[in-house]
C-alpha cells in the first residue's frame, strides 16, 4: 500500500489522516457530516493516489452509517477497527495515555499500513442483504423490546392484579396472548374483573380472535376471577389500574412492531436467491433463515472455511493453553445476533430433524448439558450451511445425518 487512510468517526464532525508506507502522516484534515465533507474527503485521497483501479483503503471505528455507505460506493476496502483494538494500538505509540481525535485517525491509518493482512475488510454484500438485515435486527430488536415490555407489565401485575397472571399462567405465551392483551384493556384491575359475566368474557375472547371452546374458556376465566385474592387499597388499585393501561399500550406498539417487521423481513428474504438453500434446512423458516443471511451475507469470500463462519457465530470452542493447563470453553466474543438465533435454529431442528435430535442426544450422552449440547449442535448445522451456500445445493437429511458422517466429524 502507498498511502493508508484512518477516519476517527464522530457524530458531527470526523477526523481524517493519510499515512504514507514510511509512518509519515501526509495529510490530515477535519471534515463534517454531510456531503460537502464527503466530497472533501474524496478530494484529499484522489490528492494522494487514490484511483478507480487503485483506491486508498479506509480503516474506520464503525461499519454503519452514511459517511461508510458512501466510502463503500466507491468500491474501496473499508476496514472496520473495534474502538477497543484502536486503543491498543494506541499504547504502542504513546505510552503517557494521551488522547486525541487527529490521533486516533493516525493510529487507525498505522493499522492498515502495518497489520492490514490480520484485519477483515467490511464484506462485498448486495444491497438485497442488507436490506433484510436492517429488517431483521430490527424485528429481532423488537423481539427484545416486547420481552422487557412484557417482563414490566407482569411485574407490576403482580403487586395488585395476580389473578390475571394465574389466569394465563398455563398458556404458551402468557401475558403477550391476544386474549390476555384484550381482556386487561377492558379489565386493567381485580375490581373490574369481577364484575365481567360469562357473556362479556365470551365477547372478549372472540374479539381476540378465539374460535374454539369459548364457553368453556369464559367459564374457566369466570371461575379465577371470582376466587379469593389479595387486594390493594381501592384508591391504590385505581391508580395501579392505570399505570398497567400505559404499560399495556407500551406492549401493544412493541407487538405491533415486531409483526409488521417480519413481515417485511420475509417479504424481502424469499427474493434473495439464497433463501431456498436456506430454507431447506430443519428449524429454519422465513424469518429465522432472514436472521441468518442477515449475519452471514451474500458474500462468499468472507468465509473461506466453514470454521470461520462457526467461530464468528461463537459455536466452535475456543482453547486457552499455558504451560501444562489446557482450557477449552465457549466463545465470548462473537457475533451475538447469529449466536441468538442458532440457539433458536437448533431448539427447532431438534423436532424437525431425526439426525439432528440424535446428534443432540448423543451429546447429552458424551456428557454435554443441555446449552452445550445445542451450541454443538449449532456448530454442525452451521458446518452444514457453509457447505451447502458454496455448493448451491440444498440440504439432505441423508447425507448430513449419516452413521459415516458421525464418525469422521465431517461438515457435508
Amino acid at each position: 500500500m502507498r498511502v493508508t487512510c484512518g477516519i476517527d468517526w464522530a457524530e458531527d464532525h470526523h477526523d481524517v489522516a493519510v499515512v504514507d508506507a514510511d509512518a509519515r502522516v501526509v495529510a490530515r484534515l477535519r471534515i463534517s457530516d454531510d456531503a460537502a465533507g464527503v466530497q472533501e474527503l474524496l478530494r484529499l485521497l484522489a490528492e494522494h493516489g487514490d484511483s478507480p483501479e487503485e483506491p486508498v483503503p479506509v480503516a474506520i471505528e464503525t461499519s454503519r452509517g452514511l459517511l461508510v455507505a458512501c466510502l463503500r460506493a466507491s468500491e474501496r476496502q473499508i476496514f472496520a477497527i473495534n474502538p477497543m483494538a484502536v486503543a491498543r494500538y494506541r499504547d504502542r505509540h504513546v505510552v503517557s495515555r494521551k488522547k486525541s481525535d487527529h490521533q486516533d485517525a493516525v493510529v487507525l491509518a498505522n493499522i492498515l499500513r502495518t497489520d492490514a493482512q490480520l484485519h477483515r475488510s467490511l464484506p462485498a454484500d448486495s444491497d438485497l442483504v442488507r436490506a433484510i438485515a436492517v429488517l431483521a435486527r430490527a424485528q429481532q430488536d423488537a423481539v427484545w423490546d416486547r420481552t422487557r415490555a412484557h417482563n414490566r407489565l407482569r411485574s407490576h401485575l403482580r403487586e395488585y392484579f395476580p389473578a390475571i397472571i394465574e389466569a394465563f399462567a398455563d398458556k404458551r405465551e402468557h401475558l403477550l396472548s391476544r386474549e390476555a392483551r384484550a381482556l386487561l384493556w377492558v379489565a386493567p384491575t381485580p375490581a373490574h374483573a369481577v364484575l365481567l359475566t360469562r357473556a362479556e368474557l365470551k365477547a372478549i375472547l372472540k374479539r381476540a380472535g378465539r374460535q374454539r371452546r369459548l364457553d368453556a374458556e369464559a367459564e374457566r376465566l369466570f371461575e379465577v376471577f371470582r376466587r379469593d385474592w389479595l387486594r390493594q387499597p381501592e384508591l391504590v388499585e385505581t391508580a395501579m389500574g392505570h399505570q398497567t393501561s400505559a404499560l399495556l399500550r407500551q406492549l401493544e406498539a412493541a407487538c405491533r412492531a415486531c409483526d409488521d417487521l417480519a413481515h417485511e423481513a420475509e417479504k424481502l428474504f424469499q427474493q434473495h436467491p439464497d433463501a431456498q438453500i436456506i430454507t431447506s434446512f430443519p428449524g429454519l423458516g422465513s424469518l429465522t433463515g432472514a436472521r441468518i443471511l442477515a449475519e452471514i451475507g451474500d458474500d462468499r469470500a468472507r468465509f473461506g472455511q466453514a470454521s470461520d463462519l462457526k467461530a464468528y457465530a461463537g459455536s466452535a470452542p475456543v482453547t486457552r493453553e499455558s504451560g501444562k493447563h489446557r482450557h477449552v470453553s465457549r466463545r465470548r466474543v462473537k457475533n451475538n445476533r447469529l449466536a441468538a438465533t442458532g440457539r433458536h435454529w437448533a431448539f427447532s431442528a431438534l423436532t424437525a430433524s431425526p439426525g439432528a435430535h440424535a446428534h443432540y442426544e448423543r451429546r447429552r450422552q458424551n456428557g454435554d448439558h443441555y446449552h452445550a449440547a445445542l451450541r454443538h449442535l449449532f456448530n454442525r448445522l452451521l458446518g452444514q450451511l457453509h457447505h451447502c451456500l458454496t455448493q448451491r445445493q440444498e440440504f439432505n437429511e441423508v447425507i448430513a445425518f449419516t452413521a459415516v458422517n458421525y464418525s469422521l466429524g465431517t461438515a457435508a
